[in-house]
């Protein structure tokens, strides 16, 4: 089945489905085989999931590198197993009288560069298997801290039980450990009971569309104004334009020469009418293609 699409879906996500269910439902309607996501959502999550299409899968790495916001509820006084509310209840406890000025000094903790613990049940490998697996079977689980980067956290809104707060973080963070932190530092235990992905990257969920819009726009054959190019999953590499004997060079894997030393080591080589030729490295005064996209496909 040749690929006709070559792109990226910004994909409101509903909730219950889980992000495999999401690609299996684009690549129906798209009518294609290569279709993958850029960043994993919980089933009861919603809001932005990155879908890519055809030759934008081979830049999905540089889409989840992305930073992220979230809009999350966190429900205090009950503990569950998977960190949120599809999990069994592990423990409650009586929520303490706090203010918003005592959640936003409880939350400061778990600002800037901090070591986070990922929940049991989660897609991260341990002996190459999936968490979630091995605690599904009842296995004993050695969960270890991993860094992880939090901007800023903001109260949104506190009426006990459930805060409201919107997170600013970097790609790797765990918004259901979070809020299982905050709960054991207040005492009282907490899980994650809704959570939203408001920005991957530049990405935003008022950009979003339904896969029913999808659908629809499919079926009246516009479903390629609804794709984003390659090139927006490379804004942290340096863009080097090409013309058609440098992009010939490229295809066939030769090196170009760097018309001045780059400000980093990374960039791709961007043709006169937008495509992404391929994905670069300087290294001897040289761009050396490390991936090479097919010259005669569109960009998106």
């Amino acid at each position: 089945m040749t690929d006709r699409y070559h792109g990226i879906l910004n994909i409101n996500k509903p909730t219950d489905w889980t992000s495999h269910d999401v690609v299996a439902r684009v690549r129906r309607i798209a009518g294609q085989r290569s279709v993958g996501h850029a960043g994993t959502l919980d089933p009861a999550a919603t809001g932005v999931l990155l879908v890519c299409l055809g030759q934008a899968t081979r830049v999905a790495e540089y889409l989840m590198a992305g930073d992220k916001t979230y809009r999350a509820l966190i429900r205090l006084g009950t503990t569950t197993d998977t960190y949120d509310a599809d999990g069994e209840v592990t423990a409650t406890g009586a929520v303490p009288d706090l203010s918003a000025p005592d959640l936003e000094s409880a939350l400061t903790e778990f600002t800037g560069e901090i070591q986070q613990f990922p929940p049991a049940y989660s897609a991260i490998k341990q002996d190459g298997v999936p968490l979630h697996r091995r605690a599904r079977r009842g296995e004993e689980i050695q969960l270890q801290a991993r860094p992880v980067t939090i901007y800023r956290i903001d109260v949104l809104e506190w009426r006990s039980p459930d805060l409201n707060i919107d997170v600013a973080c970097a790609p790797g963070t765990y918004i259901r450990s979070l809020a299982h932190d905050l709960g054991q530092r207040l005492g009282c235990g907490a899980h994650l009971a809704g959570l939203v992905r408001t920005r991957s990257g530049h990405f935003s969920l008022d950009e979003a569309i339904t896969l029913q819009a999808l659908a629809d726009a499919a079926a009246q054959g516009a479903l390629e104004r609804h794709l984003h190019p390659l090139e927006d999953a490379l804004g942290g590499l340096v863009a080097v334009p090409v013309d058609g004997p440098a992009t010939a060079h490229l295809v066939h894997g030769r090196p170009i020469p760097a018309q001045e030393s780059p400000p980093a080591d990374r960039g791709y080589a961007r043709a006169a009418d937008g495509q992404v030729v391929a994905i670069l490295l300087h290294r001897g005064g040289q761009w050396w293609p490390q991936k090479v996209f097919a010259s005669d496909q569109p960009a998106g």
